[in-house]
C-alpha cells in the first residue's frame, strides 16, 4: 500500500502554469544559492586575506564553483528520469567504487585525518557527496522493483537497508559519519514513504540505535566528541571550542544581527566559519530573522519536493515519486543536521549547509539534486497535461 493510500489523502492536482520549471523549487533554490554566495563572501573575507592576500579569494572561488554547479544542475535537469531508472544498479556499483577508491593508498587523499578525496589536479573529488545522489537513484529503483515485498515481508524490507549499510561501512572507513547518517536516513525515509508498515521499522530502529551506540563506544574520538557535546563549556578551550564559539556567534545575533559583514566570530575565533559553521555567522550578522529566512527556504524546497513525489505517486510514476522523496530527504536531513550542530542540538558531524556553504563537491551535488527534482516535476506535469488532452479527445 502506498503512502498516499495508507493515509487516505488524495494528492492535489498540479496547477496549470506557464513556468517552464516549478516556481517554488526554482525560486527557493536560487535564493539559497545567491544568499550562500553573499554569506560566503562575508564569512571568508578574513581567512582569505590571511591565506591568499585577497579578502575576496574564496568568494571568487566559490563563484566559480557556483557556475560549475549551476551547469551541473542544468545538465541533470536535461536527463530523462527514465535514464536514471535504467542505471539504478550501476549507480550502486559506482557508489561502491567511489568509496573504495578513496581508501586506496596513492589514489585517495587524506585531509585532517579523513580520506574522503580523490585528487584530479584542478579539483578534489569527494566521493561521499556523489554517493548521496547515486544512493537515492538506487533506492528508488529498488523500491519500484520490490515494492510489494518491502511492504509485506520483513526479509525483503531489510534487503535494501543491508545494501545501504554496506556503503555506510565504507563511509565509516574514511571516516565520514555525517554522510553515513544522511544516506541511511534517506533510505529509511524513502522506504517509509513507499508504504512499508511501521511494525517493520520498530525493530529496525532498535538495531540502528544499538549500532549507533557501538560505533560511538568503538572509537574513542567519537565517545570524546559525545562527552564534549554533552557539556561543551567544560571543554571550551579543547574539544568544545568550535561549538562554544558558534553558540557565542548565535548569541550575539539576537533578533536582527550585527549587520552584514560585521561578524566578530569570523575573525579567526570560529573555525570553518565559511563551511560547516556558516549558519552561525548568518545568525550573528542577520539575527533570528536571517535564520528564519534560511530555514523557511529549506522548508519550502523540501516540502515542495515531497509534494512533487506524492503527485508522481498518484499518477503511477513510482520511480519519479521515490526519487523525489529521496532527493528531498537528502537536502532536508543534511540541512537539519548542519543547523542542529550549529545551535548545539547535535554533535559535530562535518556536514556543510547544502546550497549555501563554501565548497565545490557539496554545491555541485546539491544543484544536481535540485535539477533532478525539477525534471521530475516537469515530467509529472507533462504527464498530467497529456492525460487531460487524451481525456478531452475521448470526450
Amino acid at each position: 500500500m502506498s503512502m498516499a493510500n495508507r493515509l487516505q489523502i488524495k494528492a492535489p492536482s498540479l496547477p496549470t502554469t506557464n513556468w517552464p520549471v516549478d516556481p517554488v523549487i526554482s525560486v527557493s533554490f536560487l535564493m539559497l544559492v545567491v544568499f550562500g554566495l553573499v554569506m560566503v563572501a562575508s564569512a571568508s573575507s578574513e581567512i582569505s586575506a590571511r591565506q591568499y592576500g585577497n579578502p575576496f579569494a574564496m568568494f571568487i572561488r566559490h563563484g566559480v564553483y557556483m557556475a560549475a554547479a549551476l551547469g551541473a544542475g542544468a545538465f541533470a535537469m536535461s536527463i530523462p528520469v527514465s535514464l536514471w531508472q535504467r542505471i539504478d544498479r550501476l549507480a550502486l556499483l559506482a557508489s561502491a567504487m567511489l568509496l573504495v577508491a578513496v581508501l586506496v593508498p596513492g589514489l585517495g587523499r587524506e585531509v585532517n585525518g579523513a580520506a574522503r578525496w580523490i585528487p584530479l589536479g584542478f579539483f578534489n573529488l569527494q566521493g561521499s557527496e556523489f554517493v548521496k545522489l547515486l544512493g537515492a537513484v538506487f533506492v528508488a529503483g529498488y523500491v519500484v522493483r520490490n515494492g510489494e515485498g518491502i511492504r509485506t515481508n520483513w526479509i525483503e524490507f531489510t534487503k535494501p537497508l543491508a545494501i545501504m549499510a554496506a556503503l555506510v561501512v565504507l563511509l565509516l572507513g574514511q571516516p565520514d559519519f555525517g554522510a553515513a547518517v544522511v544516506i541511511m536516513s534517506m533510505a529509511l525515509g524513502v522506504i517509509f514513504l513507499a508504504g512499508a508498515p511501521m511494525r517493520f521499522f520498530l525493530p529496525m530502529m532498535l538495531v540502528v540505535l544499538a549500532g549507533g551506540v557501538f560505533l560511538v563506544v568503538e572509537q574513542p574520538y567519537r565517545l570524546a566528541r559525545l562527552a564534549v557535546f554533552a557539556d561543551p563549556w567544560q571543554h571550551q578551550f579543547g574539544g568544545g571550542y568550535q561549538l562554544t564559539q558558534a553558540l557565542i556567534a548565535i548569541g550575539r545575533g539576537e533578533w536582527f544581527g550585527l549587520g552584514l559583514g560585521n561578524s566578530i566570530q569570523k575573525l579567526f575565533f570560529l573555525p570553518e566559519a565559511h563551511t560547516d559553521f556558516l549558519f552561525s555567522i548568518i545568525v550573528e550578522e542577520l539575527g533570528v530573522a536571517g535564520a528564519v529566512f534560511v530555514i523557511g527556504l529549506f522548508a519550502a524546497l523540501v516540502t515542495r519536493g515531497i509534494w512533487v513525489g506524492r503527485r508522481a505517486e498518484a499518477r503511477g510514476m513510482y520511480f519519479h515519486a521515490y526519487l523525489a522523496f529521496g532527493i528531498s530527504l537528502l537536502l532536508g536531513v543534511q540541512a537539519a543536521i548542519n543547523i542542529g550542530v550549529n545551535i548545539g542540538l547535535l554533535p559535530t558531524k562535518g556536514l556543510t549547509l547544502p546550497l549555501v556553504s563554501y565548497g565545490g563537491n557539496s554545491l555541485i551535488v546539491s544543484c544536481m539534486l535540485v535539477g533532478m527534482l525539477l525534471r521530475i516535476e516537469y515530467e509529472c506535469r507533462g504527464e498530467a497535461v497529456a492525460r487531460r488532452k487524451g481525456g478531452a479527445r475521448r470526450g
